[in-house]
């Protein structure tokens, strides 16, 4: 799976993208960031995973608090990707999360289309 694949996989969640503007504002510790959401602290956890092995945070501790960071330039490639379309600026992942959604569904109804038939 390519760097960009990683990243988009990341930002197809919603509470991702949720935390991900959540830490635009500042660094937040782990329990801060699961506060809002009505999940568990290990569901968050995951969550906060998948963005930190997709470059999109870093996340280090201090104390005995485990803190999380924004990667501002970790959505560069991305961005840049998305502008070579022209119709993505400026960005709305929820409209391009919709867009792939739709690409995906008709590329797998094309695949079942092109199945061999077997003869009777």
């Amino acid at each position: 799976m390519s760097d960009l694949d990683i990243k988009f996989a990341a930002l197809a969640d919603a509470t991702r993208r949720s935390i991900l503007t959540m830490l635009l504002e500042d660094d937040m510790a782990v329990t801060d960031v699961a506060e809002p959401f009505d999940m568990s602290l290990a569901a968050i956890s995951k969550h906060l995973m998948i963005l930190a092995n997709a470059g999109l945070i870093s996340q280090e501790k201090r104390g005995r608090v485990k803190w999380c960071k924004l990667e501002p330039d970790a959505l560069k490639t991305a961005s840049v990707w998305m502008q070579g379309f022209g119709q993505f600026e400026p960005v709305n992942l929820d409209a391009f999360e919709r867009f792939l959604e739709t690409e995906l569904q008709d590329t797998a109804t094309q695949g079942e289309d092109a199945q061999p038939q077997s003869s009777p």
